[in-house]
Order: C-alpha cells, then sequence, then structure tokens
C-alpha cells in the first residue's frame, strides 16, 4: 500500500514540484494550494502532512492548519516547508506538533529523504507504542493508559490527550517515582528538537488536564534543574 501525502503550497510551480518529485518516490500525493481546500476535501487521514505556511493572504495559515488537522488527527506527522526562516517560528511549529521544519528553498532530494525519514520514524513509534500497549493499558489503579487507542483515563474520567502527552506519563509513572531526566523525556517524544521550554509546556498541559477532572490532582512534580516526577498516592498506587 502506497503511502498517501498530503501537500499545501499556494506557490503553484512548487506545488507541481513537490507532487512530481514525491509521485516519482510512488508515493500517492493529494496537493491543495489553501488551507479552505483541506477543510473542505480532505476526507482522510494521510501519512505525512507538508505544509506551508504562509498561504494566501494569511501569513499564519499553515499553522492554523496544523492545529486543525492534528486536532483530527492526533499522531498525524507535519513538516513545515517555508521561507519563514526565523528561529522563533520554527520553535512554534514544533511546539504545534510538528515533526520538523524545511526553509525554502528546500531540494527536491531533501524532501524525498525528509519524508521517508519521517514515515520511517513513525512507523517505529507505533510499533513500540503497540509493544508496550499489549498488557500494559492499566499502569495505575487510578490511571488507565491506552496508548495504541490514543486513550488515557484517571480515576474513571476519561483525558483529551495528545499521544506525546501519553508518552511522558507513560515513562513519568514507569520510573516509578524516580525523577526522569529532561533527555531522557525528550526521547520519549516524537519531534526531533524539543527543549526544556517545550516539555515544561507539555508538562503544563498534563497538568492542566488532569485538574479538569481532578481539582486535587498533584502527581506531576517538578524537579529543578533535573527533570520531572510521578508522585505516588499515600499508601501506595
Amino acid at each position: 500500500m502506497h503511502h498517501q501525502i498530503l501537500i499545501v503550497e499556494d506557490d503553484p510551480d512548487q506545488l507541481q514540484n513537490y507532487s512530481d518529485a514525491l509521485c516519482s518516490s510512488h508515493y500517492q500525493v493529494r496537493a491543495f494550494d489553501s488551507d479552505q481546500q483541506v477543510r473542505e476535501q480532505l476526507d482522510a487521514e494521510p501519512d505525512i502532512a507538508l505544509l506551508d505556511i504562509h498561504l494566501g493572504s494569511n501569513p499564519d495559515a499553515g499553522f492554523e492548519l496544523c492545529q486543525w488537522l492534528l486536532g483530527r488527527y492526533p499522531d498525524l506527522p507535519v513538516l513545515f516547508i517555508t521561507s519563514r526562516s526565523d528561529e522563533i517560528d520554527q520553535i512554534f511549529g514544533l511546539r504545534l506538533g510538528a515533526w520538523d521544519y524545511l526553509t525554502k528553498p528546500v531540494s527536491l532530494m531533501l524532501l524525498r529523504e525528509k519524508v521517508a525519514a519521517i514515515l520511517k520514524r513513525a512507523r517505529k513509534l507505533s510499533e513500540v507504542v503497540s509493544d508496550r500497549s499489549a498488557g500494559q493499558d492499566e499502569l495505575e489503579s487510578e490511571l488507565a493508559l491506552d496508548i495504541s487507542g490514543a486513550r488515557a483515563m484517571w480515576r474513571g474520567l476519561p483525558l483529551n490527550l495528545t499521544v506525546t502527552e501519553l508518552l511522558i506519563v507513560e515513562a513519568l509513572v514507569n520510573a516509578e517515582g524516580a525523577v526522569v531526566s529532561f533527555d531522557a523525556l525528550a526521547q520519549k517524544t516524537r519531534q526531533t528538537v524539543v527543549t526544556n521550554n517545550t516539555l515544561s509546556t507539555h508538562i503544563r498541559h498534563l497538568r492542566n488536564k488532569f485538574k479538569a477532572v481532578d481539582p486535587d490532582f498533584d502527581r506531576l512534580v517538578s524537579v529543578y534543574g533535573l527533570g520531572y516526577r510521578w508522585q505516588e498516592s499515600e499508601g501506595g498506587s
């Protein structure tokens, strides 16, 4: 089965070049020149999305489309291809959940290699997640994780966690109260570049999501300069 590639690029020449290059590598391509087209016509999850950021008159359309896509398909690998080279744009794109970020001009050979590498990484992540979930859906009596199904529950109530957040929680709980370093947690995420600030953002989102269903939640503990740990309840799990 050929991989399905979504490309969103408003420059017709670049859109055609990207499409031709990936089709020559035997990928199936769905090409759009606007974010609105994607919202109206996309009817199935692609295997990877290649997004420009500035589309039409909207300089941030690609960022907004990334959020929309990941809201529908949380595991979707996203690769930004854009002329915006500022570091802040790259950081923002990665924090949104993109797997990688390329600045134009991009050689077609590099594009093919990037797509192949991301698809390979996505396949390996899926295999690892599947193996870990077998026989280990529930890691703590109060916490239930279904990694392969991208679901989590806390004290019987559903949590709306991303795959990255699920993997972070799994790593912390498996450490059995030990501190998990920033580097170790970064390796658990699917992103190419992960900073301590990015991890702090994930942890903040996790705390907010747990507290939304349990205002007294206090299990995620920051250990200054070292990382994070999962604090067991009094009397054990």
